[in-house]
């Protein structure tokens, strides 16, 4: 629908210009002339609080409403790739394992001791003798079977589908 860059930015002008009109009535002094008016209706104050009620409804709900709606689906990776259930298996099996290490764009992963896989684009089969037999290279070492049977599978087809995208 809207990205929610666009609609967050619509709802604080929204609500700046109603800011500046309230404040330029408020210093505007109201009327000029000596004598004042009893003030408004008890109707008319009823019809004001009526308006600003729904306004900050409407604002309220709708607001936060098609900023949901905009929210990208967690089914998609960077990249717009489309993720199965075992890849979505893998992703969170990354998150908890090897996320600490390694970088990864599409599990929100920033490691620093790892390799980033984002620049390595490592195959399925890399990933899983990676994770079969460990490595170990420079300040870090991967210790052998972090993961195993198909988990150890959902991960290294989950690398392989996003790495670098």
């Amino acid at each position: 629908m809207f990205p929610a860059v666009i609609t967050a930015a619509a709802f604080i002008v929204t609500f700046l210009v109603v800011g500046l009109v309230v404040v330029a009535a408020a210093f505007s002094g109201g009327r000029r002339n000596a004598e004042r008016p009893a003030g408004p209706s008890r109707r008319g104050r009823r019809m004001v609080a009526i308006v600003v009620g729904a306004l900050v409804l409407l604002l309220g709900v709708l607001v936060p409403a098609l900023v949901i709606a905009a929210a990208k689906s967690t089914d998609k990776a960077p990249g717009g790739v489309k993720l199965t259930a075992a890849d979505e298996h893998g992703r969170e099996i990354f998150a908890q394992r090897c996320a600490t290490c390694h970088t990864l764009a599409a599990a929100h992963a920033v490691g620093k001791v790892g390799p980033n896989l984002d620049q390595l684009h490592p195959p399925k089969a890399l990933v899983i003798d990676a994770i079969q037999k460990g490595r170990a290279r420079g300040q870090g070492q991967m210790p052998a079977n972090l993961v195993d049977g198909q988990d150890a599978q959902d991960v290294a087809a989950f690398v392989a589908k996003v790495a670098g995208r």
